[in-house]
């Protein structure tokens, strides 16, 4: 990804939208097609699992594994905000000195990223440019588990994503979303040995984990 598109990231999701949305974090929880993720994922998980978290945000999924039971997380994220409160959140539960925070775009960090049991990528797919290289990298460093939440391939989810951009050229910001076919991401994980297990999701979001046949 350009420095452009990593500044377009950072400036989408700085430190007022993450203030704001720790504090919900907290009062509320995760979301549901998160919550959804992350139950599918703890039930995959191998025991003293390791996690790989892209785009990790907070730090939701991360955490409720590591106090499943997973052993280490690795906590990469385009946003500094993001990932600073993400630390304060681990420190505050009691798992921070179990993760290892990364900031930048995990595709050009790729190279350097170890292998994890467990590979999430919560609704991160959908604001990258380039699906086949984030997926195919990203499932190249799952050794067991991969799981990730997208909007649905649904002709309403791309008009409406459309708009979204539409808007967001109009008021001259960079950041952009994307709807890429399930269909790809589908191929790309069965041509590096994985399988679909868990399908569910809510009326927007599409939540899946693939297991290593």
């Amino acid at each position: 990804m350009s420095d452009c598109c990593v500044s377009a990231l950072e400036k989408q999701f700085g430190e007022k939208g993450a203030r704001r949305e720790l504090k919900a974090l907290r009062r509320r929880g995760p979301s549901k097609e998160t919550q959804l993720l992350i139950d599918a994922l703890v039930a995959a998980a191998p025991k003293d699992a390791t996690v790989l978290d892209i785009g990790a945000g907070l730090g939701a999924v991360q955490g409720a594994l590591l106090e499943a039971g997973a052993a280490r997380a690795t906590s990469i994220d385009a946003s500094r905000a993001y990932l600073e409160l993400a630390r304060e959140r681990a420190r505050e539960r009691g798992y921070e000195s179990r993760v290892t925070y990364r900031a930048g775009d995990f595709v050009d960090l790729a190279d350097s990223v170890e292998p994890a049991d467990v590979v999430a990528l919560d609704k991160v797919i959908c604001c990258y440019p380039d699906a086949e290289r984030l997926v195919g990298l990203s499932a190249d460093r799952a050794r067991r588990v991969y799981g990730f939440v997208v909007p649905h391939d649904r002709a309403l989810q791309r008009f409406f994503s459309r708009a979204v951009n539409l808007f967001e050229r109009l008021i001259r910001r960079d950041y952009r979303s994307y709807i890429h076919p399930h269909s790809l991401i589908d191929r790309l994980l069965r041509e590096r040995g994985f399988r679909p297990g868990v399908e569910t999701g809510t009326r927007v979001w599409a939540v899946r984990v693939y297991e290593r046949a």
